[in-house]
C-alpha cells in the first residue's frame, strides 16, 4: 500500500518537474508529503443523526420476533423417479382453446 502511494507521489513529482523546471524534485516531494500529512488531519463533517443515537442503550429499536431457523424447511430426501412423460404433462401449460 505504501509502495503504491509512493509510486503515485513520485509519478506526480516527475510530471510536475517536467512541466515546471524551476521546482526541484525534493521540494515537490516535500510539498506532496506535507499535503498528505495535512489531509490526514482533516476531520470529516459529522452527518446529522436521524432518530435516536445508536450508541445510547436506552434508544428504542425496531421490534423483532422469534423465527425458527428450520421454518419453511422441506425434506429433500431422494424419491423414486417418475416417468418423464408424466413429469412433462405436470409442467406443460394448458392448451389454448
Amino acid at each position: 500500500m505504501f509502495a503504491q502511494l509512493l509510486a503515485r507521489v513520485l509519478g506526480i513529482v516527475r510530471l510536475a518537474t517536467a512541466r515546471l523546471p524551476r521546482w526541484s524534485p525534493r521540494s515537490l516531494l516535500a510539498l506532496a508529503l506535507a499535503g498528505l500529512a495535512l489531509q490526514a488531519c482533516v476531520r470529516a463533517p459529522s452527518a446529522p443523526l436521524i432518530g435516536g443515537d445508536p450508541s445510547d442503550p436506552r434508544t428504542p429499536g425496531a421490534a423483532s420476533r422469534y423465527r425458527s431457523t428450520t421454518e419453511g424447511y422441506v425434506s429433500q430426501r431422494p424419491v423414486e423417479p417418475r416417468p418423464w412423460l408424466e413429469q412433462n404433462r405436470r409442467v406443460t401449460p394448458a392448451p389454448k382453446q
